[in-house]
Order: C-alpha cells, then structure tokens, then sequence
C-alpha cells in the first residue's frame, strides 16, 4: 500500500514511472477510482490529478506529456496531459487494449489488442495525441495479432515540439471518452439519480478544484517555504505597529542614590576613599587566588 501523507489515498499501487528529465516519477495508487500524483526528488507532491478509473501512466520520450490510462479489465479511457502546463489535452477511449507505446517522435501512441491475452478482436491502432485516431488495422477472423512494436531510434532523434490542444485532421475522427455514468444497483434505477446515490465521488484534478482557479500549483516544500515568508513578515510589520511605552520612571544615578553630607568637598573625599578601598579588596582577593602582584600594590 501507498501513503504519502494523512490526506492521501490508501489502496494498492498500480504504476510507478520516472520522467524522461528524471526529476520527477509518476504514481497511480489507491483504490478505484485511483489518484495519479506527481513528486520531484524530495517525493514532495507536484501536482495532483485527482481520481479517475486508471492503472498505468506513460511519459513521452521527451517527457512533455503524460498519459494516464486504465487498461485491463478497465474500459480503456486515456487522459492526455501537457505536463508542462499541467492541462488536459484530450480524453480517448481505447476499449480491450492490452499495449500500449509511445512513438519515438513523441507526437503519436499506438494501442493494441494482441494475443494470447485477448485471442478475438486483435488489431491495432495510431493515434495522434490530441485524440485523434490516424491508422487502425483489424486482423482478420481466425487470426492472431502478437506484437506491435515501433522502429526504434537513438535518443535524441526527436526534439520536444510544442503542445497543441486542437486535434489533428484525421479521416477517422476521434473516440473521446462518454460521460461515465455511476453504476446504480437495479432497485434504484427506476427512481431519480441523487448525489447520496453515486458508490464514489471522483476527485477532480487541484487546479480545478473550487478556489484553485488563477493559483499556482506549489510543490510541498514551496508552500512551506512560502508560509514562513510570510510569517517572518508578519512579525516585522507588527514589531514596527507597536508604539513605545514610555518609561513611568527615569533611571536614578548612583549620586541621587549615595546619601549626601551637605558638603560638596567632604562627599569628595568620601567617594574617593571608597574608591581606594574597593581598589584594595580587589588586590587582596588577587593575592588571594595566587596573583603575584607588583612592589607597589603591596603595603
């Protein structure tokens, strides 16, 4: 199991991949619907995709992107995201796949129905990442599909492109995921669907949350930073806000507080004795500590 703080989601791991710039990893954990997060090195969480119905996450090659998707015994949706910007691109479906690739160039994916995991339906597509499915090749009846695999180039071969949000012209179209609809057990399907009626609330991602709008997404560790910034500041402008206070009484000196003879030369005299006289205690607890003192500080 999986937890990262008090406020996350307790469940199994599905998914844990690095990015491409290896600063970052990718977890898709927790009971379905699961939550996807992004962490840096720090493992402070970076942004969080909330929950959907996911069990795999695919960084391309560039690292630009990232794909959350929910293959399996899942139905297939693919959640594409520009990790630069942390926004959504496009949401696909992809039913009965059991692979799943990124083209070297970063630009395209395939997915595929291969045998022996599934022996009907076998066939594959290429999609565009906006959405947008641009090949697809069904096997014929009776036949096979096994693998799919992509040519292979060395690294570097692609430069990261831009993100584009619109979707590619394509004769095929696109297969964005329906509306989902929450299961209803059958006794209650004849009656209104109410809130209290959904099995799960789905969490939606942090920068669509209600008051996350026209903030910026903070890692952990900048939040706290940020905190105590503004504390320290705080402190300043109320150390400047509070006034003075006065003293009630002025300091007395040591001449207001020795008593007074009425004669200016005898209270002289009398100060300079007693200087004379601390003078001297201080010379006998010298000699006392094993001071050699000098000729003329002996009598």
């Amino acid at each position: 199991e999986f937890t990262y703080n008090k406020s996350s989601k307790n469940g199994p791991i599905y998914d844990v991949v690095w990015s491409p710039n290896s600063t970052e990893f990718c977890v898709v954990y927790g009971f379905m619907p699961a939550k996807a997060t992004v962490f840096n090195l720090k493992c402070d969480a970076v942004f969080d995709f909330g929950t959907g119905p996911r069990n795999a996450a695919y960084y391309s090659p560039q690292g630009h992107i990232l794909v959350l998707a929910g293959f399996g015994n899942l139905r297939g949706q693919m959640e594409i995201w520009d990790v630069k910007k942390y926004k959504q691109v496009s949401k696909p479906q992809a039913a009965d796949t059991t692979h799943f690739s990124w083209c070297p160039d970063g630009e395209h994916v395939v997915t595929a129905t291969c045998s022996p995991r599934l022996r009907v339906s076998n066939g594959y597509k290429i999609w565009h990442y906006t959405g947008s499915v641009l090949h697809k090749w069904d096997m014929a009846a009776g036949s096979e599909l096994w693998e799919v695999r992509w040519q292979s180039f060395p690294d570097g071969s692609f430069p990261e492109r831009a993100v584009k949000y619109q979707a590619a012209v394509s004769e095929l179209g696109t297969t964005q995921a329906p509306p989902t609809q929450a299961y209803r057990p059958p006794a209650l399907r004849h009656l209104p669907a109410t809130a209290s009626s959904k099995l799960h609330e789905e969490e939606p991602p942090q920068n669509m949350r209600p008051g996350a709008a026209g903030e910026k997404s903070l890692s952990k560790s900048a939040l706290k930073n940020q905190k105590k910034r503004e504390a320290k500041k705080a402190a300043k402008q109320d150390a400047k806000s509070e006034p003075e206070t006065p003293s009630d009484t002025a300091p007395i000196s040591n001449s207001q507080s020795e008593p007074s003879s009425g004669d200016p030369e005898t209270d002289k005299k009398i100060k300079n004795l007693k200087k004379k006289l601390k003078a001297i205690e201080e010379l006998k607890e010298q000699q006392a500590s094993g001071k050699v003192l000098q000729k003329n500080q002996v009598t």
